[in-house]
């Protein structure tokens, strides 16, 4: 069932991704949607491996949680202002709940710097993507459309 949940998460982000990029006239809801963009790139690496069909490699999991972290700590930045853009997905509430919104965000780096220095084998893949799924799911679903 969690691979499922994880598997449809990746694909709909991925699809989600290509299809809103198109078409957006604002510079800054684009750099939004290009970190986010981002985001999903390093979460499918690390599901492919979650699921098998790309071989473990350690290395390359830990700068995928690091890729992760990195862009996690750009969000609040990207997001201070309320840009808008007929394409993007971003919510009102982001802004009218800033602090609950950047939480999210802070907490995403601080998980995924850590999965940067303790992923080492497969094992240790099912528990980190179920966390970063959660988190991911968490600020979806109360700031995006």
């Amino acid at each position: 069932m969690k691979r499922t949940c994880i598997t449809t998460i990746l694909t709909l982000a991925t699809a989600t991704a290509v299809l809103a990029h198109q078409g957006v006239s604002n510079p800054a809801v684009m750099a939004r949607m290009q970190g986010m963009t981002a985001i999903s790139g390093h979460l499918k690496t690390l599901g492919e491996m979650t699921k098998g069909t790309r071989a473990f490699d350690a290395a390359t999991a830990r700068a995928a949680a690091a890729g992760i972290a990195e862009h996690a700590a750009a969000v609040p930045a990207l997001f201070k202002a309320p840009e808008t853009d007929p394409k993007s997905e971003a919510l009102p509430v982001i802004w009218d709940s800033y602090d609950t919104f950047t939480g999210l965000s802070d907490e995403l780096q601080v998980l995924a710097s850590e999965l940067a220095q303790t992923i080492s084998s497969p094992a240790d893949l099912r528990p980190a993507m179920g966390a970063l799924a959660a988190n991911c799911k968490a600020c979806h679903g109360r700031f995006r459309e």
